[in-house]
């Protein structure tokens, strides 16, 4: 059920020969407050704000536990720590997205007329309790994966990340809180009485899990542009997508409703990612630290159009000026293309839905992610 290790050097920005990763170079991106505002008016029409899991959860004595023990990984490295941070403040709104978007396309669908089993005035805000539940489930298992992903490699441990003991214990606190979160989810999904619901988000799952087997053992420099969609489609879309068609299947909606619910997901995954991997390159600025991974979209189509022995000169004659060398080719225009073209597929799949103040908000999320 976890994913591979991650690698300290991967983690901290250096440079990995061995998987080609990632590079610390000196430029940033100023976060735009487009999408944080997309956002946040979506939330006013689906009720609440939709953090990461249900208060249950969070109010939980399990959970308050993990909670004081992770505060002695304070003054580690330990990347369970900033996973932990990102749950109580994240300013750029990822970690909630997965179940607004169950939400808003809940409520865009509207209730479906071919079944009697369902009444409209079951629904709150127009949104059904299981498909609320959903949301929860879907956010349950996105940050159980953040906090298996956190493992860390004891292998390449050294003196500066902490003391080896701490590390140790916040590994076991990552296996630990992920297992328990994966197995509220799993319960809460047991719940919801839906076969086909219960097959499609344990599909998912396991698209995760292979997702990040890939990500985690598979070389950047094997990976072609065709190849890392479906990496990341499997990575970073797959639950979302899924998660969509399944918020269909509980409100009995037909098939290609399902479809066009799950294309959506899918498109602006796959969108939303090429987005969080373009801002390196696209508002880079001289002078400021930044990461930027080697497996990223615009890396991809750049190091696909030079051809890898340009790609490889590249790498061994100047590493501190890369950014700039993905940047002068046609890599990261490539990439804004594909997220666009993401971003208007998922546009299209919305269409199928009736309009509405939800359908509205779904385009505006839509099109935020070709926003840079």
């Amino acid at each position: 059920m976890f994913p591979a290790p991650a690698s300290r050097l991967t983690r901290l920005g250096s440079v990995s020969f061995r998987g080609l990763r990632c590079l610390s170079l000196f430029s940033s991106s100023d976060s735009s407050t487009t999408w944080s505002k997309v956002v946040s008016d979506a939330e006013k029409i689906v009720g609440y704000p939709t953090s990461f899991m249900s208060l249950r959860c969070l109010l939980s004595d399990e959970l308050s536990n993990v909670a004081m023990h992770v505060r002695k990984l304070v003054g580690t490295q330990h990347p369970l720590l900033n996973t932990a941070r990102g749950f109580v403040y994240d300013s750029k709104n990822n970690l909630q997205m997965r179940g607004l978007i169950v939400l808003l396309l809940s409520k865009a669908a509207g209730p479906s007329h071919a079944s009697s089993d369902l009444l409209p005035q079951d629904m709150i805000s127009g949104i059904y309790p299981s498909q609320r539940n959903l949301a929860e489930i879907t956010e349950l298992i996105h940050t159980a994966f953040l906090v298996h992903r956190g493992i860390v490699n004891l292998k390449e441990w050294t003196d500066s990340d902490g003391p080896l003991k701490d590390m140790e214990f916040g590994n076991k606190m990552a296996v630990l809180s992920g297992d328990f979160l994966l197995a509220n989810a799993c319960t809460g999904l047991a719940e919801l009485n839906d076969t086909k619901v219960v097959e499609l988000i344990s599909s998912a799952i396991g698209d995760l899990v292979q997702g990040i087997y890939y990500e985690s053992s598979c070389s950047a420099e094997g990976v072609d542009v065709a190849s890392w969609e479906d990496q990341t489609f499997l990575s970073h879309g797959a639950l979302l997508a899924k998660s969509c068609q399944a918020a269909m299947q509980l409100a009995k909606h037909d098939r290609d409703a399902q479809r066009q619910a799950y294309l959506y997901g899918k498109h602006l995954s796959l969108g939303h990612k090429l987005n969080s991997d373009l801002q390196p390159f696209v508002k880079s600025r001289l002078g400021e630290m930044t990461l930027f991974s080697l497996s990223a979209a615009p890396v991809v189509f750049h190091r696909q159009i030079i051809g890898n022995e340009r790609w490889h000169q590249q790498l061994e004659e100047v590493k501190t000026w890369l950014l700039a060398a993905v940047k002068s080719e046609k890599g990261v225009s490539s990439a804004v293309d594909l997220c666009r073209y993401h971003s208007n597929r998922a546009l299209e799949a919305i269409q199928a839905f009736p309009s509405s103040e939800a359908r509205s908000a779904l385009e505006n999320i839509a099109s935020a992610v070709t926003k840079f």
